[in-house]
């Protein structure tokens, strides 16, 4: 970081350098000008020097403020570009330091339930007397067998086949046994998503760990028994699940072959009802789905809630909640969706409100330049009408300590998370800004402050900002009503 500063701080000195030139032309242009004034009019002239002659000490010690705010400004110019390096460097490293987050948008897919039973299909060839002599004298009726062999399917259960001899016609017969299913609608389906948000320290992307948990139930319509087969499918996007666990009417079942998802195959009494839990754990970003077809299907009873502790939105032509709770700024929180007897082919998928920790820290180190240059002058406003006066120098010092608290939070986001770095070090320029102007100037101090670390609030910076300055304004006009009161 130290290089990529420096490497900054270079560039940013070159940049001045090339302004020399178009500086150096307007100054002498001026010169240009004053002389002939003093030569049209050295009366005029001669009183001009004067007046600067006299007041040039006095403004020479603001020229020292505008040149604290000029020098914190390409403090704060270094460090932005130093930590977007940084942040750059590690999202594209090959290696790192710390755990990057192993999920993505997850999508889970409602499970599936089928009834299994056995079919047995007969397939009978009767080959005429003439084929049947030919046969003999090529070899015999074996040699048809390598093709009439079928290649047996997943669902076949049992084959058996053979040729049999009637007169002079000879007769191939095969019996094949399949296993079909029928599909079984879940009688219930209670599912709960946890989601707990995580800004991880070093720019990596945000991401949510999440707890899932499911009740399904389903009964066998038949008035006899019946082996039925419950397929989970695991969830896209997901990364590692922790903790996965499958529970059958209270018995606990290990995941084994999991090219369909976790399966559970057992025998069901008729008329009975099978109670199955699924939990697991795992990490995501971005958003959550839960599918519930690719085609229409009827939903008897489903409740679904999502908890997540980041603003929600919908995607576009999903199911929208039956019921919501919302947070103090009105984004929904606690998501609920309660559907019975119903047949859609939509699907639950909701997204996050979240912001790149990087384009976040972009935003904060540009507002800083600009609330340092804010700094002075609601100094200046809040001493004009308090009926202070301020001396230059002081000032120029608060601005100074002020970029030293904004430069070191900027560079404490490479150790601590960016939501207690930046307020630590804003807290270190107030700091300094109140030692140097004393008590009396903690509020503007702490306004301008405040400006940058509204950024960190994803989605709520232009409200943030909006109530700052209302809330500046109102205490300077209720400052200068308290004056002229007084002096009245």
């Amino acid at each position: 970081m130290v290089q990529t500063a420096l490497k900054a701080l270079v560039d940013a000195l070159s940049r001045l350098a090339g302004l020399a030139v178009p500086l150096a032309l307007v100054l002498g242009a001026a010169l240009v000008a004053l002389l002939l004034v003093g030569l049209l009019d050295r009366e005029r002239f001669r009183a001009g020097l004067g007046w600067v002659g006299a007041r040039g000490p006095a403004l020479g010690r603001w020229v020292v403020v505008a040149l604290a705010v000029g020098v914190g400004a390409l403090a704060l110019h270094v460090t932005r570009r130093a930590v977007d390096a940084r942040l750059g460097a590690g999202q594209s490293a090959r290696y790192a330091n710390a755990a990057d987050p192993d999920g993505g948008q997850t999508v889970q897919t409602s499970p599936r339930v089928s009834l299994l039973d056995a079919r047995t299909y007969t397939r009978t060839l009767v080959l005429p007397a003439d084929v049947y002599a030919r046969l003999q004298l090529n070899g015999g009726w074996e040699t048809l067998l390598p093709y009439l062999v079928g290649t047996p399917g997943l669902t076949v259960q049992d084959i058996r086949e053979g040729f049999t001899r009637r007169g002079r016609t000879l007769v191939y017969s095969r019996d094949v046994t399949l296993q079909t299913e029928s599909p079984l609608g879940l009688d219930t389906s209670r599912v709960t998503a946890d989601l707990r948000f995580v800004d991880p320290v070093g720019g990596r992307g945000t991401y949510y760990n999440a707890a899932f948990s499911a009740d399904y139930t389903f009964t066998n319509p038949r008035t006899e028994p019946v082996t039925a087969r419950f397929v989970f499918p695991l969830p896209e996007g997901s990364g590692t699940l922790s903790g996965f666990r499958l529970t059958v009417n209270g018995r606990g079942y290990r995941a084994s072959d999991l090219r369909e998802g976790s399966v559970w195959e057992g025998l069901v009494g008729a008329g009975q009802t099978v109670r199955v839990n699924v939990a697991y754990r795992h990490q995501g970003s971005r958003g959550w789905s839960y599918r519930l077809a690719d085609r229409r299907e009827p939903l008897r009873n489903l409740d679904l809630t999502v908890t997540a502790d980041r603003p929600a939105k919908f995607e576009r032509y999903s199911l929208f909640p039956t019921d919501l709770s919302r947070d103090g700024l009105g984004h929904p929180r606690t998501l609920r969706w309660r559907l019975e007897d119903v047949i859609t082919a939509q699907n639950v998928a909701v997204v996050f409100a979240q912001g790149s920790v990087r384009e976040t820290l972009a935003k904060v180190g540009f507002v800083a330049p600009l609330a340092l240059l804010l700094a002075p002058l609601l100094v200046l406003a809040w001493a004009w009408q308090r009926q202070r006066v301020i001396a230059p120098l002081p000032l120029a010092g608060a601005v100074l300590g002020l970029a030293v608290g904004f430069t070191l939070g900027g560079v404490l986001t490479a150790y601590l998370p960016p939501l207690v770095a930046l307020p630590l070090g804003s807290g270190v320029g107030v700091a300094f800004g109140v030692a140097t102007l004393g008590r009396r100037y903690v509020v503007p101090l702490v306004v301008a402050a405040l400006v940058p670390l509204a950024f960190l609030a994803v989605g709520h910076a232009g409200l943030l900002l909006t109530l700052l300055a209302g809330g500046t304004l109102g205490l300077l006009l209720v400052g200068r009503r308290g004056v002229g009161g007084r002096v009245s």
